[in-house]
């Protein structure tokens, strides 16, 4: 049942006052700050302040910006919070949850029906951010060495978004970004740029990968005493620059150590004339 309170909040979005009997109410997990599928998380500032942005915003279908398509609308938010729950990041579990209202009409019933049965259940948010900032250095995610999905040492890399700009709808989707709730961070052709991008970051993250392999058995040829395994997770937290330029130093000591030998064969100067000291 709808209490007077909720009513009240309700009619604030209402042009003509709606009765408790008009009205069918639910509540949805809009988003949280778990770390998601695209490797980025919402930061607990980001999601008070989403609070604010959803409060009068529509709901609809697979993020189509259609007045035809618009369902509920969102009177009431709140940030939760269940500090048992662990997130990536290694910080407590907290998500928006929204509470939001559709008409008690014939064309909503089937909706409603399936609301009630757990048919429609996921939801994602549309929604604009201020700054996306890597969790293993603090930078503007994209402009440094690090590569989302990745683990330096027992971090995960990721970006954490802040400063929401604005709040544009939550819509019933199949498979949101979120496990447990969604967000939508781009439409149409940007998914065909998001699949190159993607296989551009898996040939990075090999690259990365032989080029530390690389540097550590370079550093091994050049030092005996060196600690392969220290070493090596030393090596995980470098960027490319700094794994470039410790290639080339160990090769250089490598070469210095175990310099090539001439593949012609030292001869007295009597016997200059046999041929035999080119062969290889």
């Amino acid at each position: 049942m709808v209490t007077q309170e909720e009513l009240d909040q309700i009619n604030r979005f209402a042009k003509t006052p709606l009765t408790a009997e008009e009205v069918y109410t639910f509540t949805v997990r809009l988003c949280d700050n778990e770390v998601d599928r695209d490797f980025e998380r919402f930061d607990t500032d980001a999601l008070e302040r989403l609070g604010e942005l959803f409060l009068g915003k529509s709901g609809i279908f697979d993020h189509q910006w259609s007045a035809g398509g618009q369902t509920a609308r969102i009177y009431r938010t709140e940030v939760a919070r269940e500090a048992a729950v662990v997130t990536a990041a290694g910080d407590g579990y907290c998500w928006l949850k929204g509470w939001a209202y559709l008409l008690r009409t014939e064309k909503n019933a089937d909706l409603i029906a399936e609301i009630e049965g757990g048919i429609k259940k996921e939801v994602s948010v549309g929604c604009s951010m201020g700054r996306s900032v890597c969790s293993i250095c603090g930078a503007d995610s994209g402009t440094c060495q690090h590569v989302k999905g990745q683990m330096y040492g027992e971090k995960l890399c990721f970006a954490e978004l802040r400063e929401p700009k604005d709040a544009y709808e939550w819509s019933f989707v199949a498979v949101p970004a979120q496990r447990s709730a969604g967000v939508l961070k781009r439409f149409g052709q940007e998914d065909r740029q998001l699949a190159l991008l993607r296989k551009q970051a898996a040939l990075g993250r090999k690259y990365l990968t032989e080029l530390r392999r690389e540097v550590v058995r370079l550093a091994m040829l050049a030092d005996d005493g060196l600690d392969g395994q220290v070493f090596a997770g030393v090596a995980d937290k470098l960027g490319e620059e700094e794994l470039t330029e410790l290639k080339k130093a160990y090769e250089a000591r490598v070469a210095k150590r175990f310099p090539a030998k001439p593949q012609l064969r030292d001869v007295p100067a009597a016997k200059q004339g046999d041929e035999s000291v080119f062969l290889v």
